[in-house]
């Protein structure tokens, strides 16, 4: 599963996310079960600089002029930046990446360009720079920067990797993920071979090279072809380890750098699998409290626990494995017990939702209604009424399976950790832990392993951390911050995945006079 962010005032529905290999964490301000820290992840490598002179073979495409053209959205421009398929040998090809702006409104001296990634891996840069960063960020940021979005390689615009059609990806994304024997723990791991071989054969060359560091070596060509002396950015979720390997990578060049939603990248992929169970439970646990107040809760009335919630809704789940519920779905699809799992826990990113998920729950449990919940689903996978999918789930599969090495290698690695994973969710546990095998079958091994980003150097950057965000725990961005050598932590005491542009007066208007005026937040400051 990945790490995305959908911001609240843009969003109806969930957060749309998809099943990936990598579960990044939700909230977990203790220990987690099964987490202890081992001596190596403490002892991760830090990841090394590059140089600060560009290669004479890379000069090319850092000298690149832009030729701007209209996106066909009004006031926004497009243009295509080359990068280096393979930056250890750029003469392997290129690859093309779609970049967008909109360019500074004024009044007030321009600062620059303000680069945006919302997450995932996978998620449009584009698609979130047109629907929200571009007109919804505060205005007197978008006064002062030029608006810019990159869709990171192998993502949405810039050369997609696709591993399956729309109906293949439908019998995929309803592929039961709890086995109960043998042949239904083969047919899991068919799925992910017929979805990893899909991706290679797609993509061949491209699969070896959508990594996270390449793609923050894009930026610093973007960087340049956009002329400015420091990359500016605004990541979100996954999109603060894409920022932090930027600022690691060249610590001279980063600028002004908020990290929102953060992840930990010196963590193993099973850890952070682990970790993201134990937080989604957390914020399961707060939605479960919240509904029982409700008089229309599905999961019990006043007086019920969130663990005997829990238990109720696990029960759900659990039936739809033998008697999927009708939706009504033009294409004939059932609301299976993958697919109402996908749906809750699409809801669990934005507190904003629980109404919506609590309709949908009652629809389903008590009416035999399956539509709402399936709706929460295909949000999640950006399904959209045609059938059609966006590559979200490729391009996120394809960058998790080179950043890190599988969480597990077998059904019988699955099978052992099984109790850590339930005993840290007994909602989610058993799906999440079978969810993080699709990487042992990936066609390409993996490049990258977990590492310290230090960033020794770099100008302050500002890591922000939610202390019941389901999708990256607070500890992660605690351990962030530790990590990086100018970090200041800024902590939001609150629910849903992110802060910034999320309703706190209090986050906003600290990262705003970071932005304009280069000013970080004071050591410690908390806002709620």
């Amino acid at each position: 599963m990945h790490t995305r962010r959908t911001p609240r005032r843009t969003r109806t529905a969930a957060c749309l996310l998809a099943v990936a290999a990598l579960l990044a964490s939700g909230c977990s301000s203790g220990s987690t079960p099964g987490t202890a820290s081992s001596a190596a992840e403490e002892k991760a490598p830090a990841l090394a600089a590059l140089p600060r002179s560009t290669p004479a073979a890379l000069t090319p495409y850092y000298e690149q002029k832009p030729s701007w053209r209209d996106c066909g959205v009004p006031g926004f421009q497009c243009t295509t930046v080359e990068a280096p398929l393979d930056y250890a040998d750029p003469s392997a090809g290129d690859v093309r990446l779609a970049v967008a702006r909109k360019k500074a409104t004024g009044p007030g001296k321009r600062l620059g360009s303000l680069l945006v990634n919302p997450g995932g891996p996978g998620g449009s840069a584009i698609g979130y720079l047109q629907a929200y960063a571009g007109i919804g960020y505060p205005a007197e940021v978008r006064a002062r920067y030029d608006m810019v979005a990159v869709d990171p390689r192998g993502v949405a615009r810039s050369e997609p990797v696709e591993c399956l059609d729309g109906p293949e990806m439908d019998a995929y994304t309803q592929t039961d993920v709890t086995p109960d024997d043998a042949k239904e723990a083969d047919a899991l791991v068919a799925a992910y071979r017929k979805f990893a071989e899909g991706c290679g054969a797609d993509a061949p060359k491209l699969l070896r090279h959508v990594s996270t560091v390449e793609a923050a070596r894009d930026m610093d060509i973007v960087r340049a072809v956009l002329g400015d002396e420091k990359l500016n950015y605004v990541g979100a979720s996954y999109g603060t380890f894409l920022g932090a390997t930027y600022a690691g990578l060249f610590p001279d060049r980063a600028g002004r750098l908020v990290l929102d939603g953060a992840m930990d990248p010196s963590l193993p992929a099973r850890r952070l699998n682990l970790e993201q169970t134990a937080g989604f439970d957390t914020a399961f646990t707060a939605f479960a409290k919240d509904c029982v107040r409700q008089s229309d809760c599905p999961l019990g009335g006043r007086g019920t626990g969130p663990e005997q919630a829990g238990k109720n809704l696990k029960a759900f789940f659990t039936g739809l494995d033998a008697r999927p519920v009708p939706t009504g779905d033009a294409d004939g699809r059932r609301l299976t017990e993958s697919l109402a799992t996908m749906g809750v826990v699409a809801a669990m990113y934005d507190e904003g939702a629980w109404q919506r998920l609590r309709e949908a729950l009652t629809a389903a449990m008590k009416e035999n209604d399956g539509a709402g919940l399936l709706a929460l689903a295909d949000s999640y996978y950006e399904r959209d009424a045609d059938g059609e999918y966006a590559n979200l789930m490729s391009a996120n599969a394809a960058v998790n399976c080179l950043d890190l090495p599988p969480a597990f290698d077998s059904p019988d690695e699955v099978r052992a950790a099984l109790p850590d994973f339930e005993e840290a969710s007994p909602v989610f546990g058993e799906g999440f832990a079978w969810m993080a095998l699709n990487c042992a079958y990936w066609p390409v091994r993996a490049t990258g392993e977990p590492q310290r980003i230090e960033a020794e150097g770099a100008a302050p950057i500002v890591v922000v951390g939610t202390t019941r965000d389901p999708a990256t725990p607070y500890r992660w961005a605690e351990a962030l911050a530790g990590q990086l050598s100018s970090a200041r932590l800024l902590t939001y005491e609150g629910d849903g995945h992110t802060a910034y542009g999320r309703g706190s007066d209090c986050i906003d208007s600290a990262i705003n006079t970071y932005l304009l005026r280069g000013t970080p937040p004071a050591e410690g400051k908390r806002c709620s």
